[in-house]
């Protein structure tokens, strides 16, 4: 293994701080005659009015051979001034091979201005020349400078930029950024849902030499306020008025603010210092192009360019430093693991809507879509309330992601309309659906040689119309990942043809480390290492199960300021510990088993992961949405439920069940229509079923430890917005135990033992 540093560039930083601080900071608009003067209306002038192409199925698609060369080059000045500073200065310096063991600090900093070694290999992808995200920007520029980059629907108009549009806008908010008096190793923090502007803001701050900071828009304004106030926040990008109100709350606690942009919609007010997204792109035209190009030259792959927060569930949020090479590496390597088309072939389409202050959203939409050429098409804000599938139907993505409880919506959704339809319809879904599942499960373990004629079958009267719905039609990767998915939910989408291909990882490996592929997936597996990356199982049991170590050029810098979680964190070896309990297969496949600081310790000392028992109850008992295990320290298991229900335009639980639930409700003789109707165990019909799901979980428990014995109907499901639920829709177990502590205590009060009437339980 070779470990590689950046050569510090000519340039030194308090040269380009200086350049910095010379940059008046006065507002300043563009003359016609300036070379520049263009930018400000790229998103504009793009696409005033375009119509979209036809589209049709993907193998019969091919790229315009007229479009685009692969070697493309850039016409303006700036770009090939800046290929040149970059081509003096080597991209890595060898380093003689060290001890086996090598010291920790080479490997990570917490440091805003630190560097960091690049964890190169001798041959394979993890050799590959790192690269900064200009480096990475400019090679997309050049390879596929006419191929829409981004576009996004205008009330019923469609936009778009091109790579190149999409390359001189970010350059121009660079130049703004730097005009607002960003500093070197500063944040930018960006509030707001997913847009073209989000993706400008985030690269114009890396490419002004600042950190790109998304923050997530559930935030609270002290929430938002301790996040700006850490990274040190010059600039606050919002997207609208109320976004903007949580940063004019807390404003006076931030002492290195000194801007705040909106990105939609015009101002209420006018107050110093905050700009609306028009005027802030003009504010830069005068900033030489020559500034912004020493600014990017001195840039270093092994230095800090993304701060990426966590969600700040067992404590304050860390910001997880990510280096450019961080994002263009593990870019290029998910790219080439999945096997993703470079757009001189055939262009992917990609939707954005799940949330960029996480880099799972950033990878897929940002980096990874750059590397190869593809567009990322902007979902509407309701995405996650109902539109998402009326956005997919008419983009048709090549590849989309999506959390677990996107997936299980759609179930729900074609569960219900199933119900609907008539018995031949339910009949004929019902044969394919079995066809589908035998066939994909045969093809995952390679047992069949040929397809059965069923199943072409099955897939023309089935399975095409259900991904036509869907807007699925063209998407030959679906994946999932950034929490656990039940295994109900795998195969109802086996079953029709449509795999969910797992990924794991975090934010600390700038995303993926293991990813599922079609002819190498397994259900429940998170999947195979992507190349350059290796897995580690510390200490493991007599089942083979250890915590989770990743290795490779895709694990984090380290965390911001926090010098002591780091070392928490990444071992004396360089492994970074992943909290994650996990074991392989015979055939190499990663198996999440549990998480360390989830698992259940009884009064008797017996360790209990609670996800696999809450998946198997869910499973039991469609009706129930989010269960909950409890029993820590305490003499046995209990469980608080929550029921499947509508929710309101802003994400929050109403107290009407949802179709779906109403129609289970009736199959178990109750009428109810509300949660409030079962809430607290007030109907008995649900009550009954309840218990003879857990009855069915419990007899397939290990030991009378793992057995619930008490379970309780909240009032309301858990939500982002309520505070249960994380922003990728991980449950908060320490924030639900401190709002359900009555309920909890209420549980433990009066011991029963298990065979008495209130828990009908018969010892195993």
């Amino acid at each position: 293994m070779q470990l590689t540093v950046c050569e510090p560039s000519t340039m030194s930083e308090a040269d380009v701080l200086q350049q910095h601080q010379s940059v008046a900071f006065t507002e300043s608009s563009c003359n016609s005659g300036n070379n520049s003067a263009p930018l400000h209306h790229a998103l504009d002038v793009a696409n005033e009015s375009s119509e979209e192409e036809p589209t049709v199925e993907r193998e019969e698609e091919t790229a315009d051979p007229n479009a685009v060369t692969s070697n493309l080059e850039v016409s303006n000045d700036h770009t090939s001034n800046t290929q040149t500073v970059n081509a003096q200065r080597p991209e890595t310096l060898s380093v003689p091979t060290a001890a086996a063991v090598v010291p920790k600090s080479n490997l990570w900093t917490s440091q805003p201005d630190g560097e960091v070694k690049i964890r190169m290999e001798d041959s394979g992808l993890a050799a590959e020349t790192p690269l900064t995200v200009d480096q990475l920007f400019a090679s997309s520029v050049r390879n596929f400078g006419k191929y829409p980059a981004v576009s996004w629907k205008e009330g019923e108009q469609k936009k778009s930029l091109n790579y190149k549009e999409y390359y001189e806008t970010c350059r121009a908010a660079a130049k703004s950024f730097l005009k607002l008096g960003l500093q070197r190793y500063h944040g930018v923090g960006i509030l707001g849902f997913n847009s073209v502007e989000w993706f400008i803001s985030d690269i114009g701050a890396i490419l002004a030499g600042g950190f790109a900071v998304g923050i997530y828009t559930t935030n609270s304004p002290e929430a938002c306020q301790y996040v700006a106030e850490n990274c040190r926040a010059n600039v606050i990008v919002v997207e609208n008025h109320k976004q903007l109100q949580k940063i004019l709350q807390v404003q006076d606690n931030l002492p290195h603010l000194k801007a705040i942009v909106q990105y939609k919609g015009s101002l209420k007010e006018e107050r110093p210092n905050v700009y609306d997204w028009a005027t802030f792109l003009k504010l830069g035209c005068d900033v030489p192009d020559a500034t912004l190009d020493e600014v990017i030259a001195c840039q270093k792959p092994n230095q800090c360019c993304t701060l990426i927060y966590t969600s700040g569930t067992t404590g304050q949020p860390k910001g997880v430093m990510l280096s450019h090479d961080n994002l263009t590496w593990t870019a290029l390597a998910t790219g080439r693991h999945v096997c993703l088309t470079d757009a001189t072939e055939f262009q992917e389409v990609v939707v954005s809507y799940l949330p960029l202050s996480h880099i799972a959203a950033q990878m897929v939409d940002i980096w990874v879509t750059m590397r190869v050429g593809g567009v990322t098409h902007f979902a509407e804000p309701d995405a996650l309330k109902g539109s998402l599938v009326n956005t997919l139907k008419e983009v048709r993505p090549t590849a989309f992601m999506g959390v677990p409880r996107v997936w299980e919506k759609m179930q729900e959704k074609m569960k219900a309309t199933g119900a609907k339809s008539s018995t031949v319809r339910r009949k004929v879904a019902a044969w394919a659906k079995d066809v589908g599942l035998q066939t994909n499960l045969s093809k995952m373990n390679r047992t069949a040689e040929h397809t059965p004629l069923s199943y072409q079958i099955a897939k023309k009267l089935v399975f095409k119309k259900v991904r036509k719905a869907l807007g699925l039609d063209r998407c030959q990767k679906c994946y999932t990942g950034a929490a656990p998915i039940t295994r109900d939910t795998l195969e109802f989408f086996l079953s029709l043809d449509i795999p969910l291909y797992e990924l794991y990882g975090m934010s600390e490996s700038t995303g993926p480390h293991t990813i599922s592929l079609p002819n190498a997936f397994r259900i429940t597996s998170c999947g195979i290492e992507l190349p350059g990356c290796k897995t580690k199982l510390h200490n493991p049991d007599k089942d083979g199960n250890g915590e989770i170590c990743f290795w490779g050029r895709h694990v984090f810098m380290g965390y911001f300021n926090m010098a002591d979680k780091t070392e928490e964190t990444m071992d004396s070896e360089g492994w970074l510990h992943s909290g994650d309990l996990g074991k392989h297969d015979r055939k190499g496949f990663l198996f999440i088993t549990g998480r360390i600081k989830e698992l259940i310790i009884t009064a008797g000392g017996e360790n209990i992961p609670p996800v696999p028992t809450e998946d198997a109850i869910k499973e039991a008992l469609p009706l129930i949405s989010n269960a909950m295990l409890i029993g820590d320290k305490r003499k046995f298991l209990s469980m608080l439920l929550t029921i499947k229900c509508e929710v309101n335009a802003d994400g929050a639980p109403l107290d009407e069940l949802t179709p779906e639930a109403v129609e289970i409700c009736k199959r178990l003789g109750s009428k109810a229509t509300h949660v409030s109707e079962l809430a607290g165990g007030r109907d008995r019909a649900v009550n009954a079923a309840i218990q003879e799901a857990i009855n069915r979980v419990n007899e397939k428990a290990t030991s009378n430890a793992q057995r619930v014995q008490k379970w309780h109907i909240l009032q309301k499901d858990f939500s982002i917005v309520g505070g249960e639920l994380g922003p990728t829709m991980k449950l908060k177990r320490p924030v639900v135990s401190k709002m359900y502590k009555d309920q909890i205590d209420n549980f433990y009060k009066e011991v029963s033992s298990p065979t008495t009437p209130d828990n009908p339980l018969s010892p195993k």
